[in-house]
């Protein structure tokens, strides 16, 4: 059976282990705190029962059995095949984990962050073993969310991007490849921009953000569950993207001639649209978590089924073939 340390058992360390266990991998996990380490046994657990309420796992305790806690980094390292770290956002913290793992780990282990925008290179440069580490950027909680963005570093090793990507694959994750360094990676540097428009068409008073949010999810967001942009073009013009883009791209370039800038992040614009927005207690912050959670199983569940199909790129198969148009 193959093993994996998840190093760090925040919200994001603990949904890793619950993907691995889920597929039948052993999961040492590991953290700092003693305390977060065994409290995030229960969300484990958790979220696997969810998985099976949805028929997602077969066996949900077997799966947490797979889950143990790791008390050192080296209890945690021993035996394992695959590292996912998991720790807070720095470069500094980066550059001290790798350094550990690439001193302690298996010398034919994957080393994989799941940094969220740190560019691989600043924090890999000075491993002896740095070929052998990338970037695995997942979506929270990637349980639920299977994309995972695979990034190295100019001297990751092609074979180990391959690798990592076969393996998350395997999980039932679904990798994409980020060809080279940019921060941000794709997923961010798309809801950046996406942000920065709605935090500027709110600002200056076009909308409010209750009617923003729901442009989403019940407009683009419904097709974007099961179709990118580009799959989407295609089919809103009789000629297909070609068309699109001939019929369109004078509209577009007309937007991009006045885009968000920066300072619709500036204190002031946040403050005018939190006004409006009006945001809940904190302490229901984790309830409002929990039920997205559900609603995300669910989504999975549907989709799984072949209730959302996937549409594809040319020239690559699709994950559920489409039966038309919709």
């Amino acid at each position: 059976m193959p093993r994996i340390a998840v190093i760090g058992a925040g919200l994001i360390g603990r949904s890793w282990a619950i993907v691995f266990a889920a597929a039948g991998w052993e999961v040492a996990l590991h953290d700092a705190d003693p305390q977060a380490a065994e409290a995030a046994l229960g969300g484990v657990a958790e979220g696997l029962a969810d998985l099976a309420r949805h028929d997602l796992v077969a066996d949900a305790p077997a799966a947490a059995a797979r889950v143990r806690i790791a008390a050192t980094l080296a209890q945690a390292l021993d035996g394992a095949s695959f590292v996912q770290e998991n720790l807070p956002e720095t470069v500094a913290v980066k550059q001290a984990i790798f350094t550990e793992l690439d001193r302690r780990a298996a010398p034919d282990a994957i080393l994989a962050s799941s940094t969220s925008s740190i560019v691989p290179s600043l924090f890999t440069e000075n491993l002896a073993g740095r070929a052998r580490c990338l970037v695995a950027h997942p979506v929270n909680p990637p349980h639920l969310v299977p994309l995972v963005e695979l990034l190295g570093s100019p001297w990751t090793q092609p074979a180990v991007i391959a690798k990592a990507r076969a393996i998350y694959q395997a999980v039932g994750q679904v990798p994409i490849t980020v060809n080279r360094e940019i921060e941000g990676f794709i997923l961010n540097r798309l809801q950046g921009a996406l942000l920065a428009e709605a935090f500027r068409l709110v600002g200056e008073g076009y909308v409010s953000p209750q009617d923003l949010d729901k442009t989403l999810q019940d407009g683009l967001g419904l097709r974007w569950s099961f179709m990118g942009p580009f799959a989407t073009i295609e089919l809103n013009a009789p000629g297909g993207m070609a068309d699109y883009c001939a019929r369109y791209a004078g509209f577009y370039r007309r937007l991009q001639e006045n885009p968000a800038t920066a300072a619709v992040f500036d204190k002031e614009n946040v403050e005018r649209i939190l006004a409006q927005w009006q945001s809940p207690p904190v302490d229901r912050l984790p309830r409002l978590a929990r039920e997205r959670d559900q609603r995300l199983a669910a989504l999975k569940a549907h989709k799984s089924r072949g209730g959302v199909e996937q549409t594809a790129a040319p020239g690559t198969a699709p994950r559920k073939p489409l039966s038309g148009p919709r």
